[in-house]
């Protein structure tokens, strides 16, 4: 009995942090949403209580604040569960997901794919985050090699230099590339950064 008392009383209560500890990439429980800490600095003033600057990205809409907390401020932080899924296909406006250790089928829409749909591949493994067994985002892998099917072609004298076209590639979308690269070329782009990285 004495351990179901306990058990319940840590299902319930939250798991809060000293914002002296955040990280890059922390996910936190502010104002009844999910937000993402992208960036943080520690101020000390030369008068006055020190505390710390950050910028947070909602995790769900995408939304970026600069939110300042006092020095050892307690946050919630949140509990995410990571899980990876296999992309099997597009079924009308959904984007369907294959769990890779039950097989269940998970259709996902648009927004809760968010960026990262324009580099979605067929049989890609992702990683869907969930809070409370709710989708509130996926994790693409941070490289992917896509084949280029629309891009103009390199005019003389232009590959000597170091400028840049742009590029469409297999799943819609477009990339500036290096003036030598050519259609049917395949290409390896940073999802973080929509940046080409180099030809494979």
């Amino acid at each position: 009995m004495r351990y179901k008392k306990r058990y319940y009383k840590l299902k319930k209560g939250k798991n809060m942090i000293s914002v002296n500890d955040l990280k890059t990439g922390l996910t936190l429980e502010l104002d009844n949403g999910l937000w993402s800490v992208v960036e943080f600095l520690h101020v000390k003033p030369g008068k006055g209580a020190a505390f710390v600057r950050t910028k947070l990205k909602n995790v769900e809409t995408g939304n970026v604040l600069e939110k300042t907390f006092r020095a050892g401020e307690k946050v919630g932080k949140a509990t995410l569960d990571r899980r990876e899924m296999q992309y099997l296909y597009k079924e009308g406006a959904d984007f369907v997901m294959m769990d890779m250790e039950s097989y269940e089928q998970l259709p996902l829409t648009e927004i809760q794919v968010g960026d990262g749909v324009k580099y979605l591949k067929e049989n890609m493994v992702v990683q869907v985050l969930l809070h409370n067994n709710r989708v509130i985002g996926v994790d693409l892998p941070a490289h992917v090699e896509l084949e280029v099917v629309d891009t103009p072609p390199a005019e003389k004298g232009n590959t000597a230099q170091g400028g840049t076209k742009p590029a469409k590639v297999e799943t819609g979308a477009v990339v500036n590339v290096p003036f030598f690269v050519a259609n049917g070329d395949m290409i390896r782009i940073d999802t973080r950064t929509n940046e080409y990285l180099d030809r494979c």
